[in-house]
């Protein structure tokens, strides 16, 4: 039986979590958005906060990293979850303030769809995190997010089909184009989160 000499510090764990809980509340700002007689300024600033908590979260986790003389995972793999974390958050947040920016009022449904994937990506995310400290349960997620994401892919393929339909003028083409831009990496780095999580548990398995 091998003994630890020093502590580890798990709070990484619970660190991990707060940033996941925290893009739930983004994504479902995102759902609001869309919502009928929706306040976007206030939505807008409401998200601005989630996206300053999320740096701020990632700060706490570099500075315990650098401090740390026992973390409980490697700590590349620290530093890229919290990255993954935090770069969903920014996509998220980039959509709401382009949205809000170019003041575009009506917007495809397809802009929908994508936001609904986001939100259920958030919601399997902040579930899964907890589930690190023992690394059990979670090849689902991982699996149920490369799902998502390929659907999140088929729905930006669409929309662009759609943009370029000769339906919206040159001008609202490239607006709704980086926004439907935006929502699409913020897919992505939701699967690079369950990709980092996938190497975590198999690094440790």
């Amino acid at each position: 039986m091998r003994l630890r000499l020093r502590p580890r510090d798990d709070s990484y764990y619970e660190m991990f979590t707060d940033s996941a809980n925290n893009l739930v509340i983004g994504a479902r700002l995102l759902v609001e958005l869309m919502s009928d007689g929706a306040d976007r300024e206030a939505i807008t600033e409401k998200m601005r906060a989630c996206e300053h908590a999320g740096d701020d979260a990632t700060h706490a986790i570099m500075r315990r990293l650098n401090k740390s003389s026992a973390p409980p995972l490697h700590r590349e793999d620290i530093y890229r979850l919290a990255s993954n974390l935090d770069d969903v958050m920014d996509s998220m947040e980039a959509a709401v303030d382009l949205i809000n920016l170019y003041g575009l009022e009506r917007l495809p449904k397809g802009i929908i769809d994508q936001i609904e994937v986001l939100e259920r990506a958030a919601e399997l995310t902040a579930e899964a995190m907890p589930r690190l400290r023992s690394m059990k349960y979670l090849t689902r997620y991982w699996i149920e997010i490369n799902q998502l994401e390929n659907q999140a892919d088929r729905i930006y393929r669409k929309l662009l089909a759609k943009l370029f339909s000769g339906e919206y003028d040159a001008l609202t083409v490239l607006k709704l184009k980086d926004v439907i831009e935006e929502l699409e990496t913020a897919a992505d780095a939701f699967e690079h989160v369950a990709n980092t999580v996938e190497t975590i548990v198999v690094k440790n398995s």
